[in-house]
């Protein structure tokens, strides 16, 4: 028998609102199932369970705003034949007769009640996060294609329904909150604040910048795509990720998280992505275990993973687990970024928009792209004689596209 717990989903997390249950008293669970939805200031993350066994009771209920480490369910082993325990009502759940209820081991459970049936007669599967989630946003479940069992709507449900709700009319006034749905951008910037506050008062950064020729990286990259549909062609920022990762071989202290002394490198590459909100705000999941990805696995997963931030689908593990990040402009930014590092982890790469610049190429000024990387990088685990060193890693992959 264990308890599971409101996860940390990182340095600056207190707290956590619990908005929805994916699982039920008595359902197994194998270790990396999504168990429940909670609501930080990083949105709405969907939570892994990181043991199999079987859920014999869930100790919180949707609707509950729980401190960090409070217990949410208990599970006992898959043959220790632990009786289920119902799940808790909804603390604004009103106080009514209940339906019908039966024994199960000698201890009162309310028998499950029908889902509402809408004109036609036919059942109209939800959940109760769902269901509350589409009333604010005046969306009728009716219209959202559900991803759930047989059909169900979640919450995730009626969030992408909210973005690809066609904006309004001149004559109308759009509904949806500002930027992501459910998620409050005040608390997202404050949430950034205290983490940004902890890192420049608690880690002894020091930054390097270095120019790196990218010209013969997109000769190399058109020249591959051209064969391509758009949907499967590679793009240079999953090229700049996967020259870092290469490039940690080289410098592996870079790569880790500093929880406790001693600081020991971490052997998995969590690369992570900073994404950023189209209503604002920043979240840097994490590509998990990139060292094992080839450039077409590191392009479809980068896809994925910006797909699933701005739509608040995330998992806990591409939250709490992340290495090292990356920050990449993209070819609108400016000419360099300067990162504070996300403790607890150690080093941050950012990429500024690459340019068309005048480079001495073979004892000629020729026009060739070029871009500015820069490494903030914590001072108690290296300096700069080996964060320069990985800096000229990074550009010697990039000048051999073909080895990627």
């Amino acid at each position: 028998m264990s308890i599971f717990t409101m996860p940390s989903l990182g340095a600056d997390m207190e707290e956590g609102k619990l908005i929805e249950w994916l699982v039920k008293p008595g359902d197994r669970v194998a270790k990396g199932d999504i168990v429940a939805v909670v609501e930080t200031q990083k949105g709405a993350i969907e939570i892994e369970v990181f043991e199999a066994g079987v859920i014999a009771a869930l100790l919180a209920a949707p609707g509950e705003t729980l401190p960090v480490g409070a217990p949410l369910a208990r599970l006992g082993e898959a043959d220790e034949g632990v009786p289920p325990t119902a799940a808790p009502p909804r603390p604004d759940a009103p106080k009514a007769a209940g339906p019908p209820v039966a024994e199960v081991a000698g201890k009162p459970v309310a028998e499950p009640v029908a889902a509402a049936l809408p004109v036609g007669g036919a059942p109209l599967l939800a959940s109760p996060a769902a269901r509350a989630r589409a009333a604010e946003l005046g969306l009728k479940l009716g219209a959202v294609h559900g991803s759930g069992p047989g059909g169900a709507v979640l919450l995730a449900d009626v969030e992408r329904a909210a973005i690809a709700r066609p904006a309004p009319t001149a004559s109308g006034m759009d509904s949806r909150p500002k930027g992501k749905p459910g998620l409050d951008m005040v608390e997202m910037r404050r949430a950034i604040a205290t983490a940004m506050t902890r890192s420049k008062r608690e880690i002894p950064h020091y930054y390097l910048c270095h120019e790196i020729d990218l010209q013969s990286a997109q000769d190399w990259l058109t020249a591959h795509n051209a064969d391509r549909v758009p949907d499967q062609r590679r793009l240079m920022g999953a090229l700049l990720v996967r020259a870092t990762v290469r490039a940690l071989a080289k410098v592996p202290e870079l790569n880790g998280r500093f929880e406790a002394e001693p600081y020991a490198p971490s052997a998995a590459i969590h690369c992570g992505l900073a994404v950023a909100l189209r209503g604002g705000g920043l979240i840097a999941p994490a590509i998990l275990n990139t060292q094992d990805m080839d450039l077409d696995a590191i392009m479809t997963a980068m896809r994925d993973m910006v797909a699933r931030t701005r739509t608040g689908r995330l998992r806990n593990s591409e939250i709490t687990q992340g290495t090292i990040t990356v920050s990449s402009l993209g070819e609108t930014g400016v000419d360099a970024l300067v990162g504070v590092i996300y403790p607890p982890q150690v080093a941050l790469v950012g990429f500024g928009a690459p340019r068309l610049k005048p480079v001495v190429f073979k004892g000629a000024v020729q026009p060739r792209l070029a871009v500015t990387v820069s490494l903030a990088a914590d001072h108690r685990i290296s300096d700069g004689r080996r964060g320069a060193q990985f800096l000229a890693e990074i550009d010697r992959f990039l000048q051999e596209p073909e080895s990627q």
